[in-house]
């Protein structure tokens, strides 16, 4: 499989990027520096958290902070983050429940723990930092729309509580006519609730971000990086090379995420840009209802949406795979979010008079659509720490769609790494992220698996 592309230029526009911040396109130096201690890959959720944590333990520890530079591709936090539904979600179930005959119980209740922990953490940053970023703490309601889907998940959550996995004490479950009635869905068989959030996404990376320029960081936008020296050179430097030349650095971050291959090449079917679609949908009328939950919608194993209710009374909506998945060229292995996926363009006209009880008269209509680029892993989980083989190099890359609860904590760990030497078991990041190269000689897909499994469940249903 080739290596992915860089990001494409002229992305559709988000509704979280509706108004750009002052660093946006910002260069901290008309020039590209020539040396840095250590140069961060991608100025997203990965990237930026990163940085934040290596400057709030040299402030911690009263030291100086090393000589740090972000490099972009494109704008400032114009990938993932700044293109996703804006949820906070941790997963306390679903895929705790399905990874746990592959790793263990013990292992997906670390895993299921730092999702929650993420939120926990998050949270509290932002109200020590003062961030202004609509944040909004809550309840997830997860509509199951068929008997199947929710008797095999709930098997997975009976597994999960049978031995006493805590993070399921948060978790509440109804079936029948009351999941109907507590989510709102038309139609839903199960649904679960538990504590989440939802926010801002871009206005909390860029309020980071200015706090680490501002403490001296220098960030360079529109600059993607081509290529990255394996092992340092006679002096200890890494070099990197962009179109604006080369700078050498001490030690790598890449928070790269679906676009990680284009400069790791070892990850070209490991880590897969995958396209997703997302639109903000607005009430008609000043009387339409409210909703109190943030949402996710499932169909089946493979095709949900995900929706985000704003204080303004409109809606963030996501997902529409139901009516692409099938095309696996119009989203796997794809890197264009300066595109529409066609198939799903239109499939938010309407979805909230179709969805949801108490909507059909709401005039409810979808007043902007974009796509966005996420990082799929071969095996389901994110490559978190030392890249396998590459000295003084680290990662943070390959979210799945889920990035907002795992990131936070996994770049604190991160940072721990670079500052400390810490190993990664001692990081607290969950063992099943650890980037090793055994999960690089995986020859298994999972992304493709289940593609093809729902291609044949599909075949035998018509």
């Amino acid at each position: 499989m080739p290596r992915s592309p860089l990001p494409v230029q002229d992305a559709t526009a988000s509704f979280w990027r509706s108004a750009p911040h002052p660093l946006d396109n910002h260069r901290s130096t008309p020039e590209l520096p020539t040396t840095a201690d250590i140069v961060v890959i991608g100025a997203g959720y990965a990237g930026v958290a990163t940085v934040y944590h290596i400057l709030d333990h040299c402030k911690t520890r009263g030291v100086s902070p090393p000589k740090i530079v972000i490099l972009e591709a494109r704008q400032a936090c114009s990938g993932a983050t700044g293109r996703n539904g804006g949820h906070l979600k941790p997963d306390p179930y679903n895929r705790p429940g399905s990874l746990a005959s592959t790793y263990g119980i013990q292992e997906v209740a670390k895993y299921a723990e730092f999702e929650a922990k993420n939120l926990t953490a998050v949270k509290k940053v932002i109200e020590q930092e003062g961030i202004d970023c609509d944040f909004v703490y809550t309840r997830a309601v997860d509509a199951l729309m068929s008997e199947a889907i929710s008797d095999r998940i709930k098997a997975g959550v009976d597994l999960l509580k049978k031995n006493n996995v805590s993070v399921m004490d948060d978790v509440y479950f109804a079936q029948g006519a009351e999941a109907e009635r507590l989510s709102g869905v038309k139609g839903a068989k199960a649904c679960f609730s538990y504590t989440a959030a939802h926010m801002w996404p871009y206005k909390l990376i860029l309020a980071l971000l200015s706090k680490a320029v501002d403490a001296g960081v220098n960030l360079q936008t529109h600059t993607p990086v081509t290529a990255a020296a394996v092992t340092p050179d006679e002096d200890g430097y890494l070099a990197l090379t962009t179109p604006r030349g080369v700078i050498r650095a001490k030690k790598i971050v890449y928070a790269t995420n679906g676009y990680t291959s284009s400069i790791l090449p070892e990850f070209a079917d490991k880590i897969v840009p995958v396209r997703g679609i997302c639109s903000h949908i607005k009430p008609g009328k000043a009387d339409a209802p409210l909703l109190r939950n943030s949402y996710l919608i499932r169909w089946s194993d493979t095709e949900y949406e995900y929706l985000v209710p704003r204080l303004d009374g409109s809606i963030i909506v996501g997902g529409a795979r139901s009516v692409y998945y099938h095309d696996l060229q119009s989203w796997y292995d794809n890197v264009n979010d300066d595109k529409l996926i066609d198939l799903a363009k239109t499939h938010f006209d309407g979805y909230m008079q179709r969805v949801f009880h108490g909507w059909e008269d709401s005039g409810a209509y979808t007043s902007k659509v974009w796509t966005g680029i996420m990082g799929y892993s071969s095996d389901g989980l994110p490559h978190i720490g030392v890249v396998p083989g590459r000295q003084n190099q680290f990662m943070l890359a390959g979210f799945n769609g889920h990035g907002m609860p795992q990131i936070f904590l996994s770049a604190k760990g991160v940072a721990s790494m670079i500052l400390d030497q810490l190993s990664f078991q001692d990081t607290g990041i969950p063992k099943i992220y650890e980037a090793t190269q055994a999960r690089l000689d995986n020859p298994r897909n999972s992304i493709l698996e289940s593609w093809k499994d729902a291609q044949r469940r599909q075949g035998a249903k018509l």
